[in-house]
């Protein structure tokens, strides 16, 4: 039994009461919490115990990105909004891209999130047999959502049945910390009969399942045009609202009806604000989902859409955007952007049991912030100038994740990724894009360009 002693001056445990401890201590036992609180409480209890201390740190649990996508497209699929970005240059891409290419991308993505303080990725992807070795082996806890289409106009994406095998090999490998789902790339990307099958597979094999929904006006244009009603309307009649659970992406569209049918239907909600802004999607009605008990969690959205994977630069864009597109500064608290970013996207993934808050009896999932820096500065741990949560939210950046730890495991320390040589990382994609870019061009030039026919 390996039994270990994490000490640090203050532990902000988001729990219901979003507590925090002043010069704390959690026990942790075999990867889980066992006992948290005051450090004078918890070391007398526990004689003989190893003892990691770690002054001037805050101890908080790991962030879980929602919504991300591996890649290798960072800064070079610019300026353009959503529908027209996804035919000229991501599909395209999809067209040629090779398994090696889709597995360099998830080792970088998943250390890129590791290093920012992401315990818990959702990534929806391509040939993720390379995913899952990535998430295996750096030791992050993974949804893997393959990027499913079963159209006739995009049979150069994952299938349902490559979804399933997926599923039959990976699904909660690693002691449960790799998940598979059934994913669907969007509504439009499947005939009739194929989402039919979704909800067989969800159902059958007991998984999730994830898509984008009501992303941009064109979304909510296109679905009525084709099924005389609104997208998350179009899921319900489908019955993809009905797996074991249901995580939509973006939502910046959705109207008072859907977000009743998303509450009603105990639906998540990755929230992407920095891809809806910079695809200029929208903003998405948080506040109103948030009202009715919906459980929203936030999303990077992938590397290409955002530009980066920090989770902190996410949860201030977050707060920003909620207060300038209501024109009110009020509103989401700072303590509201730290539920997001965990236990509220544990919830939106339905593994608020397992991650999320510091809790005893959950998973030790956990990142260790630098407390003496300038962005924490100055740190008031009491009265009504208390700040701790308005400094994560507004100040903090991944680059201050000085620990990472998912089920008891170091894989980050003094903000050094453990598992694997970052650079070498780097090195593979850097030498792998150039030739990805050339076979896009050489579709591009052979196909007329990336318009489909789908979309006109």
């Amino acid at each position: 039994m390996t039994s270990i002693i994490y000490q640090a001056d203050y532990i902000v445990t988001m729990d219901a009461n979003n507590t925090v401890i002043k010069d704390g201590a959690i026990f942790v036992c075999n990867g889980n919490i066992m006992q948290l609180g005051k450090a004078s409480e918890i070391l007398p209890q526990h004689i003989g115990t190893p003892i990691k201390k770690m002054p001037q740190r805050l101890l908080m649990p790991g962030l879980i990105n929602t919504h991300c996508h591996s890649g290798m497209l960072r800064g070079t699929a610019e300026g353009l909004a959503v529908w027209d970005w996804l035919q000229q240059y991501i599909d395209p891409m999809h067209r040629v891209l090779t398994p090696k290419d889709a597995s360099l991308s998830s080792w970088l993505c998943y250390a890129e999130a590791l290093q920012s303080g992401t315990t818990c990725i959702v990534d929806m992807w391509r040939y993720m047999e390379g995913s899952a070795i990535a998430a295996k082996e750096l030791g992050i806890r993974a949804c893997l959502v393959p990027y499913v289409a079963e159209h006739p106009e995009h049979n150069y994406f994952e299938t349902l049945d490559s979804n399933e095998d997926l599923i039959n090999k990976w699904h909660q490998q690693e002691e449960g910390r790799i998940q598979v789902w059934v994913g669907l790339e969007h509504l439009f990307y499947a005939v009739p009969k194929a989402l039919t099958r979704i909800g067989d597979l969800c159902r059958d094999y007991q998984v999730g399942f994830h898509t984008h929904s009501n992303e941009s006006r064109f979304d909510v244009e296109q679905t009525l045009n084709r099924y005389n009603m609104r997208p998350i309307h179009a899921l319900k009649k489908f019955g993809l609202l009905n797996a074991p659970k249901t995580l939509l992406a973006h939502c910046v569209w959705a109207d008072n009806t859907e977000i009743s049918l998303m509450a009603e239907n105990n639906i998540g909600v990755a929230h992407n604000p920095i891809s809806n802004m910079k695809l200029a999607s929208g903003a998405a009605p948080i506040i109103e989902m948030l009202k009715v008990g919906v459980s929203v969690g936030l999303g990077t959205d992938g590397e290409k859409e955002n530009n980066n994977l920090d989770m902190f630069e996410e949860m201030k864009v977050s707060s920003l955007l909620a207060k300038f597109s209501n024109l009110d500064a009020s509103l989401l608290d700072a303590w509201d952007i730290c539920r997001m970013a965990t236990i509220g996207g544990a919830k939106a993934l339905g593994l608020e049991h397992r991650i999320g808050s510091l809790e005893v009896g959950k998973s030790a999932d956990m990142i260790a912030i630098r407390t003496n820096t300038p962005r924490m500065t100055p740190l008031i741990d009491e009265g009504p100038l208390m700040n701790i949560h308005h400094n994560l939210v507004h100040a903090v950046q991944g680059q201050d994740v000085e620990m990472t730890m998912v089920s008891g495991n170091i894989l980050v320390e003094d903000g050094k990724l453990l598992n694997h040589d970052i650079q070498q990382l780097i090195d593979n994609v850097n030498n792998a894009a150039p030739d990805l870019f050339t076979r896009r061009d050489k579709w591009l030039k052979q196909s007329g360009g990336g318009k489909n026919a789908l979309f006109k």
